[in-house]
């Protein structure tokens, strides 16, 4: 009798793959914080990751997920939507989000281990 990792771990992987893929589109946020023109971009994490769960067929990386125009408190003159407060706010969020599933991971593995070696 196999294991079925897809079951064991639930979702703590997919939300990784998907929190790690929203730390690419913040830092470019942030990156491009005095790029004239550049609008500030995001996902929708929670229907993201409910899409990727659900096997909708949606596959993690940032052509296949949709990416949303964060909308400025204060638009600038040249068109930039970038507010540094906000994406480093945003940024520092996903990043203690992202440590908080590895935990979760780290437990279920730890608690298959302990299954397989029979304690």
């Amino acid at each position: 009798m196999g294991i079925n990792f897809d079951k064991a771990l639930g979702l703590h992987p997919d939300a990784l793959r998907l929190r790690a893929e929203r730390t690419k589109i913040l830092a470019s946020n942030i990156a491009n914080d005095s790029t004239p023109g550049y609008q500030a971009r995001d996902i929708d994490f929670a229907a993201t990751l409910r899409q990727v769960a659900g096997g909708e067929g949606l596959s993690l990386g940032t052509a296949d997920t949709e990416l949303l125009y964060r909308l400025p408190n204060n638009p600038t003159q040249d068109g930039n939507t970038v507010e540094l407060g906000t994406e480093q706010a945003q940024f520092s969020q996903n990043a203690s989000d992202f440590q908080t599933s590895l935990t979760f991971l780290n437990m279920k593995l730890k608690g298959l281990a302990k299954a397989i070696e029979g304690q």
